[in-house]
């Protein structure tokens, strides 16, 4: 494969506004071992300033790379859906100015990466099933005015989910019809598959399934053989798989809530990169180096444990192959 090949490395739910009491945005080290990053949604809540400073440490240390951000369900805690879209688009515009436009948000957005490839991304809110209307509106933090987004509902979650869903049946339709050759990679927040490979197995028959799992399996938008690879979050469970049907990769690589206790899980954080070409694979898996151990805490509750007490480890930073080296290098070089 080429030198400058296109890397594009997945995260999402790194939930930096936990454990409560000590919120991580100005601790917590992701390594970024890609020239493109798909920050995939629940990164920390828009409301907070320090999320901001987060990305922008991102984006100066790593003059090679481009991030293109995800709306997740908790970016808009404690503010509005249309208050959070703003701030980011704010974010994307002082961003313009001082890093180069290497920091894209994607809400129904399309970015060409070059002439042969094309990012589609989007929250898509999931389609919540009649059955678990009940259950769901009892128990999601989301429809909580005032600890989830405010002037939020059901009925408006549902909207966004046909209007992201009838977005990307479009784009997709346009591409095939207009541009066949292009290779796609679709960003979400949300699940867009129930194959079992992508979702926890402890929540199999889950009464709030829904609410975080949608099956696009007859869809445009899944069935496409231009998309190459489908990447999402939200269910806090990391997968790497190819379709065997259409052949795309479906990647999720996602940290979940941090705390401590007996219900945490220990778990590090790893980096999943995707290199495209004529063959998509997932090319490294090396864990990222970072400050704290993480806790993932079970989505299916969302009881965050804030008494969390931090323990350091000794780590190596992963070495990335010699290729990779030299073109950061010469990216950075490149964009000084």
């Amino acid at each position: 494969m080429s030198l400058f090949t296109s890397q594009f490395q997945i995260v999402s739910d790194l939930h930096l506004e936990t454990p409560l009491t000590i919120p991580q945005y100005a601790s917590f080290r992701l390594d970024i071992q890609a020239n493109n990053l798909l920050l995939l949604g629940d990164i920390g809540l828009v409301a907070d300033p320090r999320l901001f400073g987060f990305l922008r440490r991102i984006l100066e240390q790593n003059r090679g790379c481009r991030i293109f951000y995800i709306l997740g369900n908790h970016e808009p805690y404690h503010t509005t859906y249309e208050q959070a879209h703003k701030l980011l688009r704010d974010f994307e515009q002082d961003a313009k100015e001082d890093f180069g436009g290497r920091f894209k948000f994607l809400c129904r957005d399309r970015y060409n990466i070059d002439k042969n490839i094309t990012i589609l991304g989007c929250t898509l809110w999931s389609a919540i099933r009649h059955d678990q209307v009940t259950e769901i509106a009892a128990r999601s933090t989301d429809l909580n005015n005032e600890r989830g987004i405010r002037d939020w509902t059901l009925d408006r979650h549902q909207e966004e989910h046909y209007r992201d869903l009838t977005w990307l049946n479009s784009q997709i339709a346009t591409i095939e019809k207009e541009e066949p050759h292009r290779q796609v990679i679709i960003g979400t927040h949300h699940s867009p598959t129930i194959d079992s490979r992508a979702n926890d197995p402890r929540h199999e028959g889950s009464s709030v399934s829904s609410n975080f799992v949608t099956d696009l399996s007859r869809e445009r938008c899944w069935m496409s053989p231009v998309v190459k690879l489908w990447a999402f979050g939200h269910t806090h469970y990391s997968c790497d798989f190819q379709d065997e049907e259409t052949g795309k990769l479906v990647v999720a690589n996602q940290r979940g809530y941090a705390g401590l206790g007996a219900a945490g899980k220990k778990r590090r954080m790893k980096a999943k990169v995707v290199e495209a070409g004529d063959v998509w694979a997932v090319v490294e898996r090396r864990e990222s180096y970072q400050k704290d151990d993480i806790r993932a805490i079970d989505v299916a509750t969302e009881n965050v444990l804030v008494n969390d007490r931090k323990e350091e480890y000794n780590a190596k930073p992963p070495e990335t192959s010699l290729r990779y080296q030299i073109a950061r290098q010469i990216q950075h070089l490149c964009s000084a």
